[in-house]
């Protein structure tokens, strides 16, 4: 049994909790780190937590094998390193970091010490995604040769203006840090590093300081192109749409996945749902039993980062930006 602490434990982090705590023989958290450990209390008493405000407390525990971040996005990259110096594995929920220098100096922590590293992507394990990539793997639908992306909601109605997620720092290019990343994720899992990004991005009409419309075209290095699209102020939705030589895969939200091919045949196919949260904490718990360094390899993670960064620089420039 994997014995955790989080670091942030606000609405995602109760999410995380809950997906695990009595239900998985793999992982638990043990100690929750918060500002706030009175308003925390029912938490702790629902989930058997002991609470504290030190960071540095929980690095110290040698009962404790693992944090959980849940943190602000521009803190995760000095704990993870911080973690990693006192050889405790690392689960950080995305982004990774907001730039790629940090997410290197956070990824050579990690070797250097030689603990586990794992990035939140949950939406990996969402059933529709799963079954796109077997099959894309397989080659029902022939060589990738275009993928694109859509994953969009209302935050900016949702989020008050002095919220730590409401303002460019932590939000870089609007919706791209809350949800556009994962599909940046799943367009690098499936087609490769990117290599060039075209972006445009701003804030039509909202109060806070974010951006709520952004899209951007993507190639990849193995010669396969992509879209993006990503708003931050609209109703929910959520694609990724292969395109090959023999036909194209698209997953409509997390159960739903179309199959077509060069006749314009078209299989429509349901799947059970699945506690992505709770399939990926145990991803983490499994490849820290196993030695398993990096679930998500460390040029995937840095590329990902680099894609967030190209979005924010080319949309402010006007120009493609070559990510090298």
């Amino acid at each position: 049994m994997l014995r955790v602490a989080i670091a942030g434990a606000g609405n995602w982090g109760t999410r995380l909790i809950a997906s695990v705590q009595g239900r998985s023989d793999k992982i638990r958290f043990a100690t929750a780190v918060t500002r706030d450990p009175a308003g925390k209390r029912p938490l702790a008493e629902k989930f058997g937590l002991a609470l504290t405000t030190s960071y540095a407390d929980v690095l110290a525990d040698k009962n404790i094998d693992a944090v959980v971040l849940a943190t602000p996005h521009s803190q995760h990259a000095a704990e993870v390193i911080a973690a990693a110096k006192a050889g405790k594995h690392v689960f950080c929920e995305k982004p990774f970091t907001l730039t790629t220098e940090d997410a290197q100096a956070a990824i050579d922590a990690c070797k250097a010490a030689g603990v586990t590293l794992h990035v939140g992507f949950n939406r990996r394990h969402a059933p529709a995604f799963l079954e796109l990539q077997r099959r894309l793997a397989a080659g029902e639908i022939g060589r990738l040769r275009h993928i694109e992306g859509q994953f969009s909601g209302p935050p900016s109605y949702q989020t008050e203006p002095g919220n730590w997620r409401a303002n460019q720092t932590e939000s870089p290019a609007g919706a791209m840090a809350a949800r556009g990343v994962h599909s940046i994720d799943s367009m690098v899992h499936l087609a490769g590093l990117v290599e060039t990004v075209f972006a445009f991005s701003g804030n039509l009409e909202h109060a806070i300081d974010v951006d709520d419309t952004t899209s951007c075209l993507l190639r990849f290095k193995g010669g396969a192109t992509g879209y993006l699209g990503t708003l931050h102020a609209t109703s929910s939705f959520y694609r990724i749409h292969a395109f090959g030589s023999k036909g194209a895969l698209e997953m409509r939200g997390e159960t739903e996945l179309l199959v077509s091919d060069l006749a314009n045949n078209v299989q429509r196919i349901t799947l059970d749902a699945a506690d992505k949260e709770r399939a990926v904490l145990e991803t983490f718990a499994d490849a820290v039993a196993s030695g398993t360094k990096f679930v998500i390899t460390p040029d995937e993670i840095v590329n990902t980062v680099a894609v967030m960064q190209a979005v924010t620089k080319s949309s402010r420039s006007g120009q493609a930006v070559t990510i090298g």
